[in-house]
């Protein structure tokens, strides 16, 4: 009989922003066999959990609960809020917020984690202390600035910052116009690399790319080849801990030294 991808060994649900195709196909990219990925669309602003006034808690975004509900009956073994975006902006404390939020509509039977906490734990898991991070074009001014906050607040010192710059015709947009006008079905990976080769300082222990919809694993084992150390982007690091929580400890080749050898995720 032929694969059907069943997901008999795990499946995997994921918050992802409703215009974009890239956090899927860097997924099914990189996940072994057995495993199946099911996405949910949100639409909502960042963060896709808002504060409530007491700041004891968050209201969910609807996309976001009405995906916790239909997510519900799929007998998933992990879901993730795959949006760098929320976790930083959101600010410290967000992701316990929306992960607890969340759970009292899908329940404790399954893993809940976010794309914030993820990175946080791959860094760590990598041994990062002084990571250069790298954000996608589309983040604005106050997304680079949540960012650098976020990180920094979780006890990295980063050894510095790039926003990748898209080049040619790009350069008339602002940040939050890039999508609109199609910058997201139109990355250039190789353009990527050679601006993090040349831009990462020495001193970095770690490259960090933001952004689920930032499409760059495919060059995660050159780039560790290149520079000499520990890889880690957005949909590598939710992907790894989502597989971990369910149990998938498979040795997973070309993607970077997070995902082989195994390296255990926390409980």
């Amino acid at each position: 009989m032929n694969n059907d991808n069943w997901g008999a060994r795990a499946r995997i649900g994921m918050f992802i922003v409703s215009s974009e195709a890239v956090p899927e196909a860097e997924w099914q990219a990189m996940a072994p066999p057995g495993v199946s990925i099911h996405a949910a669309r949100v639409t909502a602003r960042a963060p896709w959990a808002t504060w409530r006034n007491d700041h004891q808690g968050v209201n969910l975004a609807d996309d976001l609960a009405r995906g916790c509900r239909q997510f519900a009956d799929m007998r998933l073994a992990a879901m993730v809020i795959a949006h760098t975006s929320s976790s930083v902006s959101g600010g410290k404390g967000w992701d316990a917020a929306v992960i607890a939020e969340m759970r009292r509509i899908v329940g404790d039977d399954v893993h809940v984690t976010t794309n914030g906490l993820d990175t946080l734990e791959a860094l760590n898991t990598v041994g990062a202390k002084r990571p250069f991070i790298v954000t996608p074009a589309w983040f604005g001014d106050p997304a680079v600035s949540a960012s650098e906050r976020y990180y920094a607040d979780h006890g990295f010192e980063p050894a510095g910052y790039m926003r990748y710059d898209p080049g040619g015709k790009w350069r008339d947009f602002p940040p939050g116009e890039l999508y609109a006008h199609g910058m997201g079905f139109a990355q250039e990976i190789e353009s990527l690399y050679r601006q993090i080769v040349d831009g990462c300082p020495p001193v970095a222990d770690a490259v960090f790319i933001a952004g689920t919809g930032f499409r760059c694993v495919a060059i995660i084992e050159a780039l560790e080849t290149a520079l000499g150390c520990p890889v880690i982007t957005a949909n590598q690091a939710s992907l790894w801990r989502c597989l971990r929580f369910s149990g998938v400890d498979d040795e997973i080749q070309h993607y970077g030294a997070l995902l082989k050898p195994f390296r255990q995720a926390p409980g």
